[in-house]
């Protein structure tokens, strides 16, 4: 496990460094929207596809889309107590209930889970997200960051937005197509494990981009604390729990309390951008869990495991 997050580390400070020195006088932001909008268009919608086309799906497929659910809420409950006890503001707030309750499940965890995992990983990975992250992210997530931001003037309904994911309509059609047993074949294996060949380092190097440490400050360690309890071990530990009263088992066990273990998601950074959340504790939150992440997720590994 050290030997695969060294690795991904390695990819991550690679966007860190572009980030200070800017080659080419390529901005760091201009670049990260450029490449996660070429993952997020095309390459990833081209894995899912090919996955859940090949994946076995049945309960395990019902197992994973609980834990992730169940441990999203579960985060949100907690996270939420703990503001309303130390009477955060509301910007602040749902920044922290987005940053410790949505985990990021595609941007690490896909390539956390498929190295260490293979096709096993790479399916855990995906399900776990669309199965149960992205709808509530699209749902609940949105209607959170409505309340405790500023809404705007026009009305978003969540399944609309739901709906406009390019992913989403990838797996419905992979599923159709597993479920009509039509078989898959090697031109479009090929073609679709090009495309997919490129989610891995994009996604890490992507993020790499999008941590930046001018926004820390040492008052936001309290805020920051209960993110990373919850975000890195209470979610982890619930899906731990929840996991084997399901009667997932072996590395699919495995892999999915590993997703529940990752660090903060970074796509939060545009709900705060939109709602007027606190983006700067937030960017602090997803930098921060995921330094931390790199030690956590291999003492995970070794104890579940």
């Amino acid at each position: 496990m050290l030997f695969v997050t060294s690795q991904m580390a390695a990819l991550i400070v690679c966007g860190v460094i572009w980030r200070l020195v800017q080659p080419a006088g390529l901005d760091a932001d201009a670049t990260r929207r450029v490449l996660t909008n070429v993952v997020y268009h095309l390459l990833l919608p081209a894995l899912v596809l090919m996955v859940m086309w090949r994946a076995p799906l049945g309960l395990d497929s019902l197992r994973i889309a609980a834990v992730a659910a169940s441990a999203i809420l579960v985060s949100i409950s907690l996270i939420w107590t703990i503001c309303r006890a130390c009477g955060q503001d509301r910007a602040v707030t749902g920044a922290m209930i987005l940053t410790a309750s949505f985990p990021n499940a595609v941007y690490l965890g896909l390539p956390v889970l498929e190295s260490l995992f293979g096709d096993l990983g790479r399916s855990v990975a995906i399900q776990y997200d669309l199965f149960g992250c992205l709808p509530l992210l699209m749902t609940v997530g949105l209607l959170v960051a409505r309340h405790y931001g500023e809404p705007g003037d026009l009305p978003v309904h969540p399944l609309a937005t739901l709906s406009r994911v390019p992913a989403v309509w990838a797996a419905l059609a992979g599923i159709g197509l597993n479920l009509a047993e039509v078989p898959l074949t090697p031109w479009f294996e090929t073609l679709f494990s090009m495309l997919a060949n490129g989610v891995t380092p994009l996604m890490l190097f992507s993020l790499g981009l999008a941590l930046s440490f001018r926004s820390w400050r040492v008052g936001y360690a309290a805020m920051l604390l209960p993110v990373v309890v919850v975000q890195l071990f209470a979610m982890p530990l619930w899906a731990l729990g929840l996991s084997h009263t399901l009667g997932l088992e072996g590395d699919m066990r495995v892999a999915t309390v590993l997703e529940a273990a990752m660090p903060s998601m970074v796509l939060g950074l545009v709900f705060c951008d939109r709602y007027r959340l606190d983006t700067s504790v937030y960017a602090a939150a997803v930098t921060v869990t995921t330094a931390l992440s790199l030690v956590t997720l291999p003492l995970w590994y070794g104890w579940v495991g």
